[in-house]
């Protein structure tokens, strides 16, 4: 098993296209039919349709009898995903002589567009009319559809020639991604749709498949009125022409989750004039995916909850990570004598702070605050942080430029940087001359160059719950500049069962690594046990439960939805089971029998678990839940000291470039994730000074 590579959702598509394009040959397009009747009238034809987050354009040439040729351009879809479904579709097509094909799994949405197109170019060479979009029964139709998150109902009205009216009435949108920003999807959609009476508008960056979700329920409901949604998903969007763009500003912001709205909001209000560059339509990042969680000592919620702490206590518990001696004692103090009142100044830009929780109870005293609504292991509560500090931001008057993605520091003769340029979706450039340059860019989670590093337990991060494009752009916009950019030796980790979840909570069960062995106390925080598994080069883990005569025996993890135990992997064995996964049944046998023998002497000799989770496995039947590893912080990056000033190559400032967040976490973490909270916490905390010491001139 050992090496043995992870097959992902990501690398599943890949297989997909690559089988799909696969052949003795290069596909040829089909010959005519001799003698064949006309079908069509000769020539080249286009036609666009709406894909998942960008038109997707096509041209099919055909003869009196055949389709010769298909050229297909989804290069504006998500690369790995939609992007990559041009040359199986086309091969198919022709081979099919129709539009009828299946799609590629895993882009449904930019198949359907693909299809779309091919047919509405079929219909122009065969001489069918061109439909429009006009002609509706008036009323208010509804339609209900499957969003990011779960159920989406979408309120449509109509009048006999025209959509006026569109309202998302029901929804479990994220909050800060799918909706609460004035450029979320369900407010900015909506709006558009109505205004060009299309579902060719934009869909938002970042949040597409709300986007498509909404888009989906308006043309259902337009096909309800008797309309024509294919026409819809087609009509004309009146966009202004690409036009390069120059602003000269006191401070520019690049990037707009945690680190960069604090950054901006600080600037702001020390007088600045201030431009965030936004690569995605919406602002957030990483933040909002999150638990929404920050860490502080000494706090009064902490207090309100009879806990003590102080940020003395909280140093030297981030400290006792420093496994490798890089983490710069400087940095994390600064944070942890700040952390109260680096919440403190959230609070006072609207942000709401719920409680305190421990994260795993072996983590006294409980540090870790929840924003309204969190708690325990969860996702998409960030946008309790980002939704605030957007609204503060623009309502004072700050500006944002979505979908820029910045791609040059310019520098001056004598290397100061001195601005920074940018190109936006339509292409055109975004240039911004300014004396300070906050890089607030986010990791590189999804860079696979970066990431190849940690091929040897991580063969694939798909997992990652960080945005797509989180690729380490500030990073490499700085380095080419002379910054330093440190290589760490680890990176916030998870192994997780996506059958049960199992990896994420306090678990008592058995886990071992891919070669059938025990590496770890598996009642300790999820960040401990995914390194030990890291740490012996396990591309996945194993949690070993049992059940007898039919009842479980504890633990026994609670399975995700719609899954059913007997998908799991198990046996009458330990040793049929070890063959079903791959492991070798002696090593997982003698593993099973150890820890039975240490549950039996009340006493984990070998890692130290806690007598009252030491529960043998026992039973007549063995399950075994796959644990798959992912990650969503990257540690490492460029380096900065605790002015937020970018170091060179000789650890000296780089006049007026600063950092802060995830693209400069050098010194705040060695290999393992101390907690909950760290990243989110120090981002906010080093993006203030950052903006203090920019619009300082220091």
């Amino acid at each position: 098993m050992k090496g043995k590579k992870l097959i992902s959702l990501a690398l599943s598509l890949t297989m997909v296209l690559s089988l799909a394009a696969c052949g003795s040959g290069e596909t040829q397009p089909t010959s005519e039919p001799s003698g064949s009747a006309a079908l069509y009238t000769a020539g080249t034809y286009s036609a666009e349709a709406q894909g998942m987050e960008s038109t997707v354009k096509v041209t099919v040439t055909v003869s009196e009898s055949a389709i010769t040729d298909v050229t297909i351009d989804v290069s504006g879809e998500t690369a790995g995903y939609g992007a990559d479904v041009g040359e199986p579709m086309k091969d198919a097509i022709l081979e099919a002589q129709s539009a009828e094909v299946d799609g590629v799994s895993g882009a449904t949405i930019t198949s359907d567009a693909v299809k779309a197109a091919v047919q509405k170019c079929l219909d122009q060479a065969m001489g069918k009319e061109d439909t429009t979009a006009d002609g509706y029964q008036p009323g208010t139709y509804t339609a209900t559809v499957a969003g990011h998150n779960g159920d989406m109902t979408v309120e449509v009205t109509f009048d006999e020639t025209s959509i006026t009216d569109v309202k998302v009435t029901d929804h479990k949108e994220t909050y800060g991604l799918g909706y609460g920003l004035s450029t979320s999807p369900v407010e900015a959609l909506p709006a558009a749709i109505v205004e060009n009476q299309s579902l060719a508008v934009d869909s938002v960056a970042s949040a597409t498949v709300t986007s498509a979700a909404i888009k989906q329920a308006v043309a259902d409901c337009a096909t309800q009125a008797g309309g024509d949604a294919e026409a819809l998903k087609s009509a004309p969007v009146d966009r202004p022409a690409p036009a390069d763009e120059t602003y000269d500003v006191d401070v520019v912001v690049v990037g707009a989750g945690a680190a960069g709205l604090a950054a901006a909001n600080t600037a702001l209000e020390a007088g600045a004039n201030v431009l965030i560059l936004e690569k995605v339509g919406v602002t957030g990042g990483s933040t909002t995916r999150s638990g929404g969680k920050i860490l502080g000592a000494g706090t009064p919620w902490q207090e309100a909850q009879d806990f003590e702490d102080t940020p003395e206590m909280m140093y030297e518990y981030l400290m006792s990570f420093d496994r490798d001696g890089i983490m710069d004692e400087d940095l994390v103090w600064a944070f942890c004598e700040n952390s109260a009142e680096n919440i403190q100044w959230l609070v006072d830009r609207g942000v709401k702070i719920q409680d305190v929780e421990p994260i795993h109870s072996s983590l006294t005293p409980w540090r870790v605050h929840n924003v309204e609504g969190g708690g325990g292991q969860t996702s998409g509560h960030g946008g309790q942080f980002c939704v605030p500090l957007t609204n503060a931001y623009e309502e004072a008057g700050g500006k944002i430029i979505y979908n820029c993605r910045a791609n040059e520091l310019l520098t001056d003769e004598s290397g100061a940087v001195v601005g920074v340029k940018g190109e936006k979706s339509d292409g055109s450039i975004v240039t911004v001359n300014a004396p300070a340059v906050i890089l607030a860019t986010g990791g590189y989670a999804h860079n696979e160059e970066m990431m190849a590093k940690y091929s040897d337990f991580l063969p694939t991060n798909a997992y990652s719950g960080v945005p797509m494009t989180n690729v380490g752009d500030g990073i490499e916009m700085a380095t080419a500049v002379g910054a330093k950019n440190f290589d760490a030796p680890g990176l916030q980790l998870v192994y997780v069962s996506y059958d049960c979840y199992c990896g994420i909570n306090e678990e008592s069960g058995l886990i071992v690594s891919e070669d059938g062995n025990r590496v770890v106390n598996e009642w300790s925080y999820q960040s401990h046990v995914a390194q030990a598994l890291a740490d012996a080069d396990s591309t996945c883990g194993y949690y070993i439960t049992a059940s007898k005569d039919g009842q479980c025996v504890e633990p026994y993890p609670t399975l995700a939805g719609g899954i059913q135990i007997e998908s799991v992997p198990h046996a009458s064995t330990i040793e049929e089971l070890a063959g079903l996964i791959g492991v070798d049944a002696a090593t997982l046998q003698a593993t099973v029998d150890r820890y039975n023998e240490l549950c039996a002497k009340g006493s984990d000799d070998d890692f130290g678990k806690p007598a009252e989770y030491m529960i043998p496995v026992e039973g007549d039947t063995y399950y075994a839940f796959r644990m798959t590893p992912g990650s969503s912080v990257t540690f490492g990056g460029l380096q900065i000291d605790t002015g937020a000033h970018v170091l060179d190559t000789n650890d000296q400032p780089i006049p007026g470039l600063y950092a802060a967040g995830e693209v400069a976490f050098t010194g705040l973490f060695d290999a393992e994730y101390p907690c909950c909270g760290m990243a989110i916490g120090s981002a906010i905390y080093y993006g203030r000074v950052a903006a203090a010491n920019a619009v300082a001139g220091q």
